[in-house]
């Protein structure tokens, strides 16, 4: 009896002894240094802790006693983290101690890259930890919340206003006919100002030329009575090659005023146009 209750209190002893270590966490004992995990990364990140100094074999021996004292209480998050910051230990380590190839130590640079890497590392692993203690403080404090599943009190309840409807099925069912009757086609959008059809520059010499044949003609009258943008610079390019050629002439009575186009019975080869006739130009494939 006396040994079943030995063994008892001693099984009881180390499962409180397993709940305590769950409860500190991964304590580090070295020759230099004595304290939580944590704090051993604290003292290497503010350069108060040379990583060389550190015995990584007795620290990662001491972590697997650790974890094999929780057994299924052994955290997979808390283990990942640990082979994460040893094996970034472990390369600072490397880089610290090992000579270079021509035997001298390693360049300052890459120590100093490699101790930015290790503090990068750190301070996410920190940031990790902060975050994840948050959460489960949320959680928490979530996991004694209940939704409510009860029906709304009648002072609420009559806060809503009845719902009537003043039609009956029939006339509801002639509402839905007269929706599906109407024209659902979008509305069409006209293109015809996006491509505007080509102008003839010859077919408007022939328009100039018969307007000359009846008098002279306002410069400005002819460019207001063209349709379009492109109707007017067809003319203006009718005019030029008219002008080219002889068939007309320009004349400005005063400074700015008003520019008349008349037409003009003699080329400057002495031929009377009158009796060569008008040219209209025949070109094909002129167009503005």
């Amino acid at each position: 009896m006396e040994e079943a209750a030995s063994a008892s209190s001693a099984g009881v002893a180390s499962g409180d002894a397993s709940e305590n270590n769950a409860a500190r966490g991964f304590q580090v004992r070295l020759d230099n240094f004595t304290g939580p995990f944590d704090l051993l990364l604290g003292l290497i990140s503010k350069r108060r802790l040379d990583v060389t100094e550190i015995a990584l074999a007795e620290v990662t021996d001491e972590f697997i006693a650790y974890t094999t004292e929780l057994k299924d209480q052994a955290n997979l998050a808390e283990i990942s983290q640990f082979l994460l910051v040893a094996a970034t230990l472990l390369d600072l380590k490397t880089a610290r101690l090992l000579p270079h190839e021509d035997g001298e130590e390693v360049l300052d640079l890459e120590l100093l890259e490699a101790r930015d890497l290790l503090f990068a590392r750190l301070l996410q692993y920190k940031a990790y930890k902060s975050v994840s203690g948050y959460l489960a403080e949320a959680m928490a404090a979530g996991s004694i919340r209940a939704p409510r599943d009860v029906a709304l009190e009648p002072e609420f309840q009559d806060v809503l206003p009845p719902l009537k409807l003043n039609i009956g099925p029939g006339e509801l069912a002639g509402i839905f006919a007269t929706v599906l009757q109407r024209d659902h086609t979008p509305p069409s959008v006209a293109v015809d100002h996006i491509h505007l059809p080509l102008v003839s520059v010859s077919e408007q010499r022939g328009h100039i030329l018969s307007l000359l044949r009846a008098g002279d003609v306002d410069f400005q009258d002819l460019l207001e009575t063209a349709e379009n943008t492109l109707v007017v610079v067809a003319r203006f390019l009718a005019l030029l090659e008219l002008f080219k050629v002889g068939l007309c002439d320009f004349d400005q009575p005063e400074p700015l005023g008003r520019l008349l186009i008349h037409r003009t019975e003699m080329n400057e080869d002495g031929v009377d146009l009158r009796t060569e006739g008008d040219w209209s130009g025949d070109e094909e494939g002129e167009h503005s």
